[in-house]
């Protein structure tokens, strides 16, 4: 299942790796990234596949969720329905 992973908040080092880390961990693909800073808010949307892992979004969503405790920063994860759904006009 293809879903997508938001993050957001202030540019520090490591924050790449830390999400990577996490969505290895829990068996998550990452097939497109995209960060930028803006004005000195890093911000990123990742394309991910979630066929491999065992846990649900939810539980994904609760370990990314720990990750943005640990580095100070934002990060949800949407699937991609819902995701395109809040994105149509």
């Amino acid at each position: 299942m293809r879903a997508y992973i938001t993050v957001m908040g202030k540019d520090k080092v490591g924050i790449i790796a830390a999400v990577a880390n996490t969505l290895s961990n829990c068996k998550v693909n990452i097939e497109e990234i995209n960060q930028t800073i803006l004005q000195g808010t890093f911000t990123m949307i990742m394309a991910v596949d979630t066929k491999e892992s065992e846990l649900s979004i939810e539980e994904i969503n609760v370990e990314l969720n720990k990750c943005g405790k640990n580095l100070g920063v934002e990060i949800a994860i949407r699937h991609e329905d819902i995701f395109n759904a809040m994105h149509q006009i």
